[in-house]
């Protein structure tokens, strides 16, 4: 059995691309959308250089925050997360359950599917509680791996990883199926020999 989603409809957009402050001015997250049927996804709507670049970006596509309806998000550190408060009406998702308004509902992100084309795998690595979104475009399978990788140098040896091990393994699961991988802080880039394990 395969981690990769059976179908292949969804769009994927790249609402801002990310930067670290070795590749930036600060720090930045790359935030993305994915478009499958009705469902419109935001995954780590976390810090941009200022607060419109995810509206603007959004409405680019002709969306606006409140047409979004879920937001996932890889992990809890606050370069992640930190405009997620954008998205009031949105369904919340990490980890452990999905969140909207006054409710909580707790499941396993591990093999939660959207749809058949989208779906949550858990990828622990870079925090104990990272997930990582895989899509099924026309063009293959885009991994949105949160920070597993910051961009596609790695870091190889990430220096907040709570267990190295735990991160490669995690690196392996998603290369098994990714045609691309969106970093937490870079470009969507084409996986190869080079890429960080």
């Amino acid at each position: 059995m395969t981690d990769a989603p059976h179908g292949r409809a969804a769009a994927l957009h790249i609402l801002a691309t990310g930067y670290t402050t070795s590749t930036g001015p600060g720090v930045a997250a790359t935030v993305s959308l994915v478009v499958d049927g009705d469902l419109r996804i935001v995954f780590d709507p976390g810090m941009v250089a200022h607060a419109a670049v995810i509206p603007d970006a959004l409405a680019a596509l002709g969306l606006a925050p409140a047409d979004v309806t879920d937001v996932v998000l890889s992990h809890h550190h606050p370069d992640n997360v930190l405009n997620a408060g954008l998205f009031t009406a949105a369904r919340m998702h990490d980890h452990k359950a999905i969140y909207r308004g006054h409710e909580w509902t707790d499941r396993d992100a591990e093999g939660y599917a959207f749809s058949d084309s989208v779906r949550l795998i858990s990828t622990p690595g870079h925090s104990h509680e990272d997930i990582t979104l895989l899509v099924g475009t026309p063009e293959g399978v885009v991994a949105l791996a949160g920070d597993l990788w910051w961009r596609a140098d790695g870091p190889a040896d990430d220096p907040v990883a709570p267990d190295r091990a735990q991160l490669r393994a995690s690196r392996e699961r998603v290369l098994a199926v990714a045609d691309r991988v969106v970093p937490g802080h870079g470009a969507p880039f084409t996986p190869d020999g080079t890429t960080p394990r």
